[in-house]
């Protein structure tokens, strides 16, 4: 399902913002923001080390986890790719549950699909 970000609600257009900022700063390829249920927004790009390779919203989900948050409302990845992985959206399901929707946004923050992390 493709959706404009302008009809989305403030706080996921916010974690949108957030995760094109982080793939722009970085020049990574994806770029990606969780948001925990108390409002906090954790933020990170791809991680790719010859030792270390990490999804960018695998990335927040363990910066989320490492500081403190015990679940999630909502997460946002922006990348070329058309929707997140399953690994991706397994991450957001263990913080947050199965219910927690994933936002997948094109570089231009116009968000190409809205699922769960189910």
């Amino acid at each position: 399902m493709t959706t404009q970000s302008t009809g989305l609600d403030p706080e996921d257009r916010k974690i949108i913002t957030l995760a094109r900022s982080a793939r722009a700063r970085n020049g990574v390829p994806e770029g990606a923001a969780v948001r925990d249920d108390t409002g906090r927004t954790y933020v990170a790009g791809t991680v790719d080390l010859d030792s270390l390779k990490l999804s960018a919203l695998r990335t927040a989900v363990a910066m989320a986890v490492a500081s403190g948050a015990t679940s999630l409302e909502a997460a946002a990845v922006v990348t070329e790719a058309g929707a997140a992985s399953d690994e991706d959206r397994a991450a957001v399901r263990d913080l947050g549950g199965p219910g927690t929707p994933v936002l997948v946004a094109a570089p231009d923050g116009t968000v190409r699909r809205t699922a769960t992390a189910g």
